[in-house]
């Protein structure tokens, strides 16, 4: 009996001691957990595909570590971006995250995701900070900063400091080609490149739009591009047969056909073909992003964090496109990270090269011949560019305005439209013009002229363009469409009556009134085009003047 009891305790004691592990075990597994320090979401406006997305993405793995889990959405806006896909990855997006836990922050590369992010906020991330990382729309990072759960670090393209490089190797430059697109990226970018165009006045800006051009005069652009371009490859995704292209394939085709050295901001496409530049690091950039989360889960206050208007940019070159080119290595910038570096045969020879030092003079003297003799040359043929220029503006400019005439004009006019480019026409008519030259005479009438064409000069930029259609009528070619800039421009162009003129020493109200048309909403014919304009103008004309108003189709006024 008294065994059948030792037995028994014994067992208990066992039991015991197997209930204090066990409870050891859940505590310890529990408390991993708990240490487990949060959970991270980033949303990608690409795919993984797009290997500035990997680059993010590793940046952000590398800085938070195994301690934090992190998960990964893509909205793939590069291949399909329409309202209809981003309502399916909202939705997708939404069931998902009600299966998990709920995420401490969540990361956004680049605009699409911010955009997304912040439009959805309340209903997918309410209370959840937000970092975002890749964002090129400054305004856009700007203003979702104000809100004190949003932080992050801009994306800045450094668009001046790859002008001045492709300037230190190429001094004969004398324009800059930007390849884009009609992604929001290529939106955002294509503005801040214009912006630049008055920082370098002996420079024409100007761009191939990928996706207002089919495939093959996509090829037929690339290369026929002039050895002195600075060609910048911003980003292209699509052309207008609605090829989609990945980042590799873009590359490939720009490297392929290119006549000249191609420059990149970012780190992806250097050293498969592309010269490089000076190139905003997508590693960096989730880098920091995360280490803005990390901070955040940690306990610190979103708000304490200030958005990063600097993005870590790097010059990186490769040394083999340098080579193609025959571009001087010594004219890149001190620090310049080189790719592809190959040992030259002078430094794999460098003793037994000595013996033919004689014999490199003699060649560099006869080289430098050749070259004095085809500057002389192209001094000649730029001196008949010239004169033929001279002429062929004189035909297309008017003689008392200074300004574009109405050939000019329709021929400007006549491409835009073949190029299928939106664009917006608004025809400008002096209101009285005949009761000045009756009353004052027609000097005075050739001054108000003048002084109008004045104002409108001050006015042009690279979408706007102004020139004389006929009489007291000046006609505008905005290349867009869009309502906002289209509204503004018309407020501006009414402001050009704003200020008196001064006719005869005498200071004195002139009016004007602008009819506006727009292709292809209004019309996609060029001759209906300006038509249309000025019944506008017509219209500003009965109903008082000194105004402006855009074309109404009759038909849609009797629905």
């Amino acid at each position: 009996m008294k065994e059948k009891r030792n037995v028994c305790l014994g067992r208990l004691l066992v039991y015991m001691s197997l209930v204090i592990v066990l409870s050891f075990t859940y505590t310890t597994t529990t408390k991993a957990a708990a240490e487990k320090e949060g959970r991270v979401l980033f949303i990608s406006s690409y795919s993984y595909a797009w290997d500035t997305v990997q680059m993010q993405i590793e940046g952000i793995k590398d800085t938070l570590g195994t301690g934090i889990t992190l998960d990964y959405e893509f909205m793939d806006t590069k291949r399909v971006n329409t309202e209809e896909s981003e309502r399916l990855f909202y939705e997708g997006l939404k069931y998902r995250l009600s299966m998990v836990e709920p995420y401490d922050v969540v990361i956004v590369g680049d605009d699409a995701a911010l955009i997304f992010a912040m439009e959805y906020r309340e209903e997918l991330f309410a209370g959840i900070p937000i970092i975002f990382e890749g964002v090129n729309d400054e305004t856009l990072a700007r203003e979702s900063s104000e809100d004190p759960l949003v932080t992050g670090v801009v994306e800045k393209l450094s668009l001046p400091e790859n002008i001045e490089l492709g300037l230190a190797l190429n001094p004969n430059a004398d324009k800059v080609v930007a390849i884009l697109d009609d992604s929001i990226t290529g939106q955002a970018e294509r503005e801040r490149f214009y912006k630049y165009a008055g920082a370098y006045p002996n420079l024409t800006f100007t761009e191939i739009n990928t996706s207002q051009l089919s495939t093959a005069k996509l090829t037929m652009e690339l290369a026929s591009i002039d050895k002195n371009s600075i060609l910048i490859y911003v980003v292209m995704t699509e052309d207008a047969d609605g090829k989609q292209y990945d980042s590799l394939e873009s590359v490939q085709l720009i490297a392929n056909k290119a006549k000249v050295p191609c420059l990149r901001m970012v780190e992806a496409g250097i050293g498969e073909g592309l010269l490089g530049g000076n190139v905003v690091s997508m590693y960096k950039s989730g880098e920091v992003a995360a280490g803005m989360a990390k901070d955040i889960i940690r306990g610190r206050d979103c708000s304490e964090i200030e958005m990063v208007a600097e993005s870590p940019n790097v010059y990186c070159v490769d040394e083999q496109v340098m080579k193609k080119f025959n571009l001087d290595m010594g004219r890149l910038p001190e620090g310049t990270t080189i790719l592809n570096h190959e040992a030259s045969f002078i430094e794999r020879n460098q003793e037994s090269m000595r013996f033919f030092g004689a014999l490199l003079i003699a060649l560099l003297v006869f080289t430098l011949w050749i070259f004095i003799d085809n500057l002389r040359r192209r001094s000649l043929l730029k001196e008949i560019k010239e004169t033929k220029d001279i002429m062929e503006s004189a035909s297309l400019h008017d003689f008392l305005t200074g300004l574009p005439n109405r050939s000019k004009f329709m021929k400007d006019l006549e491409q835009i439209i073949e190029d299928r480019q939106p664009c917006t026409v608004m025809m400008i008519d002096i209101d009285d013009f005949k009761k000045i030259n009756d009353t004052m005479g027609h000097t005075a009438g050739d001054d108000a002229l003048k002084q109008v064409a004045g104002r409108l000069k001050e006015m042009q930029s690279q979408i706007l363009t102004a020139y004389r259609f006929a009489g007291d009528e000046f006609i505008v070619i905005l290349q867009s469409n869009q309502n906002m800039l289209v509204e503004k421009t018309a407020y501006q162009m009414r402001q050009i009556f704003g200020k008196t003129f001064t006719l005869n020493g005498e200071k004195k109200k002139i009016c004007g009134s602008i009819g506006i048309a727009s292709y292809p909403k209004d019309t996609d014919n060029l001759e209906q085009l300006i038509v249309c304009a000025d019944d506008a103008m017509y219209h500003v004309k009965k109903n008082g003047k000194n105004d402006f108003a855009f074309y109404q189709n009759p038909e849609e006024d009797k629905s």
